[in-house]
């Protein structure tokens, strides 16, 4: 009898903020992405290519507890594709590109975006590209949140380093747990 986990987590966040990437960096099966020569303006200047409906991967813990793993799209006209990957799923994994014109923004915009979801469960707040531009802070993040009320961890991350989206997972799974 098989008594392992099958545990659902989410990655979402702007475009360029690295979920496609942290998928790919942690996944122990050859990650599924949806990957497509982007068509808006803003896109086409970031990057070559970009999600158009989903990523998945999965990684088995020490314990046995299996994690599949979605992305959403970064694209706002893909805004709906948040709604269905969270169905279903235990927590959510925030990625902001602190090289963004307006991180705190990104911030604000994917909490309410997932509003509802976050009523019954927990998020992480992973920080990209931090190495590249160190402003805002992570303090101005923690500061944000509070503002808003909301309790979610917040770490820099580079999601190219799996450990660093290891990281996320744990940070994640404990705040599941004691929350």
């Amino acid at each position: 009898m098989d008594t392992a986990n099958k545990i659902k987590f989410v990655f979402t966040g702007c475009v360029g903020a690295g979920k496609t990437t942290a998928i790919a960096a942690i996944s122990e099966v050859d990650p599924v992405s949806t990957e497509a020569k982007p068509s808006e303006g803003g896109v086409v200047r970031r990057k070559k290519t970009t999600t158009v409906a989903m990523d998945y991967g999965e990684l088995t813990l020490a314990g046995g507890d299996k994690l599949y793993l979605y992305g959403t799209p970064g694209q706002r006209r893909f805004d709906f594709m948040c709604h269905i990957l969270t169905e279903g799923a235990l927590g959510l994994i925030i990625l902001i590109d602190n090289t963004h014109p307006d991180p705190l923004a990104e911030l604000d915009y994917f909490l309410n975006l997932n509003a509802a979801f976050l009523q019954k469960s927990a998020a992480v707040i992973g920080i990209s590209h931090f190495d590249e531009a160190t402003q805002p802070t992570i303090d101005d993040y923690y500061q944000a949140l509070e503002e808003r009320g909301d309790p979610w961890p917040v770490i820099h991350v580079d999601a190219r380093v799996a450990d660093d989206v290891i990281i996320l997972l744990d940070t994640l799974l404990a705040t599941l747990e004691y929350s």
